[in-house]
This record gives C-alpha cells, sequence and structure tokens, in this order.
C-alpha cells in the first residue's frame, strides 16, 4: 500500500521521524472497482435467468460430433496456415533485409500486394482458379508443352482455403519477422563479426534470440487472429465450426444458442493459446534485462 506524506513546511532541524506517515488514498479507484463488479455481476445474472441465450440447446450441442469434426478442421487450418505463413514469411523477411535490390523489391511486392487485397477475394480466387485457368501446362516458355493437367483436380476448397489462407499470413508474418530482426542491436553483429563469427551462426545464436522477444508477441497474435479469421473460409463451404453452427442453426432455428457454441469454443481456444504464448515468451525472456512489471502503472 502506497503512503504520502502531509505537506507541510519543515523546520530545518526537525527530526524526520516525527513525521506523520498516513496511507495515500484512492477513493475514485474502489469507485471503479465497484462499478465493474455491478455491471459484472449484472451480466452474469442475465446469462444465466434469459432464457433467450436457450442453455439447454447450448449444452445439447457444445460436444455434438459434428460441432468438435468443425472445431478439428479449425485448428487443422489454423495449423496449415500458420505453418505456412511464418515457413514463407521467413524467407520473405530474409529478401527484404538482402542487399539484392531484385530480392528486396521482389518481397515488397509480395507483402504490399497480398497485404492490400481482402482474404475474402484471395479465397474466392483460389476457389475459383479453375475459372480463369482450365488447364496448366509445363513445358518450354512460349514454346511446346510437354504435359498438362486440369485445374479442377489440383485445388479442392480445403486445398484453396489453406492456399488462401497461408499465403495471406506470409505478408503479415513477414513483416513481424522482419520487424524483430532490425530490432537487435546492429554493434553486436559488428562485435560478432569482429570475433570472426560465421554470419549463419551470428544469425542462429546472436541475432535469432533476441529477435524473438520482438517476434513473439506479434506472431502470437497472428496466430490467434487466423485461428479467429478461419471463420471466413466457409464463404468456400469448407465445414469449419462458424460454417457448421449456420448449418445447424439453419436447421433448428437456435440462433442464439448455436453462436454461444462458437463464440465459447473460440474462447475456450484462444485462451489455450495464450497461454501457450505465455510460456513460449518466458523461454525466450530468459536473461532479458526487460521486466514487464517495470512498465505496470505504479499505485
Amino acid at each position: 500500500m502506497s503512503v504520502s506524506v502531509q505537506p507541510r513546511l519543515r523546520e530545518p532541524d526537525e527530526d524526520l521521524s516525527t513525521l506523520k506517515v498516513v496511507p495515500a488514498r484512492h477513493p475514485w479507484r474502489w469507485v471503479g472497482v465497484v462499478v465493474v463488479f455491478v455491471l459484472l455481476a449484472q451480466f452474469i445474472h442475465g446469462l444465466a435467468t434469459n432464457p433467450g441465450w436457450d442453455w439447454p440447446t447450448f449444452l445439447q450441442y457444445f460436444t455434438a460430433p459434428s460441432i468438435l469434426r468443425a472445431v478439428g478442421v479449425t485448428l487443422e487450418l489454423t495449423l496449415y496456415g500458420t505453418a505456412i505463413g511464418f515457413a514463407l514469411g521467413i524467407v520473405l523477411a530474409l529478401m527484404r533485409l538482402s542487399r539484392s535490390r531484385f530480392l528486396s523489391g521482389v518481397s515488397w511486392a509480395y507483402v504490399w500486394a497480398f497485404r492490400s487485397i481482402p482474404l475474402i477475394v484471395q479465397l474466392l480466387f483460389w476457389f475459383n482458379i479453375s475459372y480463369l485457368y482450365t488447364e496448366l501446362h509445363f513445358g518450354i516458355p512460349f514454346g511446346p508443352t510437354f504435359f498438362g493437367f486440369e485445374t479442377k483436380d489440383l485445388i479442392s476448397p480445403m486445398g484453396a482455403a489453406v492456399l488462401g489462407l497461408g499465403l495471406h499470413q506470409a505478408a503479415y508474418a513477414a513483416e513481424i519477422v522482419r520487424s524483430g530482426i532490425i530490432s537487435v542491436d546492429h554493434g553486436q553483429l559488428e562485435a560478432a563479426a569482429a570475433l570472426g563469427i560465421p554470419k549463419a551462426r551470428q544469425f542462429r545464436r546472436i541475432v535469432l534470440p533476441q529477435a524473438m522477444r520482438s517476434i513473439l508477441p506479434n506472431a502470437a497474435n497472428e496466430v490467434i487472429s487466423l485461428f479467429k479469421g478461419t471463420s471466413i473460409v466457409s464463404v468456400v463451404a469448407i465445414g469449419e465450426l462458424f460454417y457448421q453452427v449456420q448449418v445447424v442453426y439453419g436447421r433448428n432455428a437456435r440462433v442464439v444458442a448455436l453462436l454461444m457454441v462458437a463464440t465459447v469454443w473460440y474462447i475456450v481456444l484462444t485462451t489455450l493459446l495464450s497461454i501457450v504464448q505465455h510460456y513460449v515468451e518466458k523461454r525466450y525472456a530468459k536473461g532479458a534485462t526487460r521486466d514487464s512489471e517495470g512498465w505496470k502503472w505504479s499505485r
């Protein structure tokens, strides 16, 4: 508990031990606490007593086999999208940091294009790729072709969703990785070079561990955003969580209860991802001088 000294003029020869120390008062803080608890209690009371939430239907479908399968599809899309996105994003980030203007330009153009086009448009484009290109042929450019195949057999709805999510995610992952790398003090690389440490080892042992401290929070946010953003693939009829919820409440008209099923599943899985993020950040924060406690507001 913080304390304060009553302001008054002190005599030059006065003993400091005689000063009266009283606790600091924070009446508005307690008013804020009371208001928050009252609003929270009202919200919980409404959840428990309002029949419109239809909790029996919620409990019936929360662990239904079709919903659990949809949760699995959502996690699968998140996993594939994250793997493709960050694998390609790391390559794009290194290209952007390259001294080659060509590689840097290609990376910049990719990031610019995929950040400019809405994700839903990208998904619909990949889903309808066979409309634009009915066949793909391999051979000599502007010359004879050796073999080809129809694009409708190449990209399935699931493949279009994974491709769209992964390529879209790569543009954001590239900027996250690049910002983490450039946050490392360049003087450390100069010192490592002076000691004769190979560049590959400099990156692996010096740059990457420090860059991860900046990369991880933003990367975790992107993964969580991708996890929730998988609901947009419902436009290509993929049976992920939100799509399946729509199918069910389209049959029984229990819209609120089914939306709560999706909401609670998203909350539970996002919480688990946040816990994983916490421990991974803690792992890479070892030896760091930064302390998050030091950034909290003083009481």
